[in-house]
């Protein structure tokens, strides 16, 4: 692999813009070398006349040394230093503005050459990329400086705490010499907070209920702990990364240094990777006191604080929480995945061959087939398809280095990767067509109609897997990864009393074009709970109870967006908030209306449906590419788009604006009277519609996060802020 391609692939996304543009000063090098060929070709070499004497090089003219003597060195000759001619002086130039007081200007001595121009400008975007590199990482070092001594407050107000409860018996321990034990005092000016983000602790806000006095109990130190034990897994990390910051733009700079050397047969290198070397990003002895011993100093610090406070003692354990071992691809994944696939598409096949071979599709009992069983797995074909559009997202964050996992919040190393997601949809697909072509098949052979009841109860054992699977508590079938979901749901459904954090709300907006799902679950309850399943006869139409019911879910998941929206809204001040909770709720209305239309139908009903969700579909169209992805920027660098793109071809964003207007029209599906055709029964239409409206957000998926990535990296955020458990009474006088 390229040194270009290894560098971007090692870096940091989020800070990726202050690395060292190595390709752009790749580029500037390759000018030069483009400007001297044609110099060579413009200016050949003379041919030395017939007759005239040959000028011979001065170094013909020197003494000989011997074939066998070893040439004696002048240490302080050029020769001896490694440059034959000094090619560029450096200086620093005191700038009130910069950041660290001072810009390095490197003073190019060829600049009267042929051709010395482009090189100057070389040197000079070369100083521009070395300032900020060492703006950067100045900047951090100091964040880095500031955030230890916080953590040193706060692991004497733990060690004060543990000290208080635990009250050890330390002479007997220690014997005759007692050591010297945290002083309590720092007790009396500190305050908890460990209490977690609950509804409970939401109400008590609310009602200005207090409870961060300390109780000095064995439980809140616990809570204690495990604050602080991921405040130093994240303090931990983001050393690491600002040690590979620091080591990664070394080697930028020594690459390219000695391509321009190779370039232009100059020795400039040695003498500038030397002032790399003294400047504050380099680790020479003048310089190792102030910037090596913060960063790799703090990293052994942090290293023999966790293991001793948080390990007891076990190295082992601590370095396996602070650097948790990256996940790796299983080869057993990929070949689990192309057996379920094609297992997949032989059933498939099985079914098509079936209901070509029995004519179901002019069997007279085709229409209770699709108003009842293919309703039922439906519901899977909609998760499948879901979870598919999930993969490709994942595949497609990853190829463009977009930061999924960090967005999410996921933790390291447990993260689903594309090859997970579809093995889990494949799974299920194949459990949902099994169950369809054995019910297909026990009813259509005589020695097994006997047992409709049981075909019948097909679909329901299949739901109860999948959920028996969802709620697992064992370590198996992804188990984090569902509990995660399981936690983010619960918070939906809790909506305004627990703060919103990015997965919350990215749920809630799957959930919104998962509305014909919760209608099918509803349908699962008629069905099984008041029809006549062994006949295939629901009662569904007629029960008043389904019909409000069949309403109400609708809303759901657009009533838990809207209230975490109004939750934003209370807490950041943001209108906008306020703005997309109006969003929501114009979506509910435009639902009410058309399901009101659906089920007693009339001319004015289907001009309120229209009009409803006429703007309706006209504000979530422009939420979706103004707000969601932040595109249609009239004075951006790039035309109607954004400043800052992860997709090179430009052209994928008009497409994928475009879809979304196509694909949000699905939405007047209904008033537009495609409720039935000849050929296509009415539970297969609103199936394709929501599939295009499950394809749609997908679509929105990918463009959502990536907005959200590149605003992470307009502000170099690549960490998550960590709850610290002690506020000192300085901090709240501050």
């Amino acid at each position: 692999m390229k040194f270009g391609k290894e560098f971007t692939s090692q870096m940091v996304p989020e800070w990726q813009e202050a690395y060292m543009n190595y390709n752009y000063l790749k580029a500037v090098l390759k000018d030069v070398l483009n400007l001297r060929k044609r110099m060579q070709t413009v200016s050949p070499k003379a041919s030395t006349p017939r007759g005239s004497a040959l000028k011979r090089g001065v170094s013909l003219y020197r003494a000989f040394s011997g074939l066998t003597s070893r040439q004696r060195k002048n240490p302080n000759s050029p020769l001896a230093r490694g440059d034959d001619e000094e090619v560029v002086l450096f200086n620093s130039v005191r700038e009130s503005g910069s950041p660290s007081g001072a810009r390095h200007q490197t003073m190019f001595l060829k600049s009267a050459e042929e051709g010395g121009e482009c090189e100057l400008v070389f040197f000079k975007r070369l100083d521009d990329e070395f300032n900020k590199v060492v703006g950067f990482y100045r900047k951090k070092v100091q964040e880095v400086v500031e955030e230890a001594d916080e953590l040193t407050r706060q692991m004497n107000a733990l060690i004060a705490l543990r000290v208080k409860v635990d009250n050890p018996n330390v002479r007997s321990q220690a014997g005759a010499s007692e050591p010297r034990l945290a002083p309590l005092e720092i007790l009396d000016h500190v305050k908890i907070n460990v209490a977690a983000d609950t509804p409970v602790s939401t109400l008590k806000g609310i009602l200005m209920i207090s409870d961060s006095d300390l109780s000095f109990s064995k439980a809140e130190l616990r809570k204690a702990e495990e604050r602080m034990t991921r405040a130093f897994a994240v303090f931990y990390r983001k050393l690491r990364l600002l040690k590979s910051y620091c080591f990664l733009n070394q080697l930028a700079f020594s690459k390219i240094m000695k391509k321009y050397d190779k370039i232009t047969s100059r020795s400039a290198s040695k003498s500038y990777l030397k002032m790399v070397d003294g400047s504050y990003l380099g680790s020479s002895d003048e310089v190792i006191i102030i910037a090596y011993k913060r960063v790799n100093g703090l990293i052994e610090r942090v290293e023999a604080t966790f293991i001793k406070h948080f390990a007891n003692g076990n190295r082992r354990k601590g370095m396996k929480i602070l650097r948790p071992t990256t996940k790796r691809e299983k080869h057993r994944i990929t070949f689990l995945l192309g057996s379920f696939f094609g297992c997949w598409l032989a059933l498939i096949a099985a079914i098509i061959v079936v209901i070509h071979a029995r004519d179901i599709l002019n069997s007279p009992g085709r229409y209770q087939y699709m108003d009842n069983v293919f309703r039922l797995y439906s519901l899977f074909g909609f998760i499948v398809l879901h979870m598919v559009m999930y993969a490709g997202n994942i595949y497609f964050w990853r190829r463009y280095r977009i930061n999924y996992s960090f967005i999410f919040g996921f933790k390291q190393g447990t993260e689903l990767g594309y090859r997970e997601v579809l093995l889990l949809g494949f799974g299920l697909a194949i459990l949902t067509l099994a169950g369809a072509l054995s019910n297909l098949d026990m009813e259509m052979d005589p020695k097994t109609q006997e047992f409709q009841a049981l075909t019948e109860i097909v679909p329901l054992a299949l739901l109860l897997v999948v959920i028996i699977i969802t709620f697992l508590p064992f370590n198996i079938i992804y188990r984090w990864s569902r509990f995660f979901l399981i936690r983010c749901a619960f918070h939906c459904i809790c909506a305004p009393l627990y703060k919103v954090t990015l997965p919350d709300f990215f749920l809630a907006d799957q959930l919104t074009s998962q509305v014909q799902s919760f209608r099918e679950i509803s349908f699962y309850i008629c069905y099984y709970g008041w029809g006549d399943f062994r006949k295939r006869l629901n009662k569904c139409d007629q029960s008043t109870v389904h019909e409000y019911f069949f309403f109400t879910v609708a809303i759901i998941p657009f009533w838990f967006r809207s209230l975490q929206c109004l939750r934003r809204l209370i807490e950041e001040r943001d209108p906008k908030h306020g703005y997309n909770s109006l969003r929501y709720l114009s979506t509910i209305v435009a639902l009410t209306m058309r399901t009101i239309y659906e089920r007693k139908e009339g001319v004015n009903w289907k001009i309120w449906a229209a009009i409803t969700l006429g703007v309706a579909t006209v504000m979530n169209t422009y939420w979706d590419i103004v707000e969601d992805w932040g595109l249609l920027q009239r004075n951006s660098k790039n035309p109607w788009l954004r400043d800052k793109l992860a997709i090179p071809n430009r052209g994928v964003y008009f497409v994928a604006m475009v879809l979304n207007v196509i694909l949000r029209l699905g939405w007047m599906q209904t008033v537009l009277g495609f409720r039935e055709t000849p050929f296509l029964h009415r539970t297969a239409i609103v199936a394709i519609f929501v599939s295009l409206e499950i394809i749609r957000r997908g679509i929105w998926n990918f463009f959502r996060l990536e907005n959200e990535h590149l605003n992470n990296v307009g502000k170099y955020r690549a960490f998550k802020s960590v709850p610290l458990p002690f506020q000192h009474d300085d901090d709240q006088r501050i």
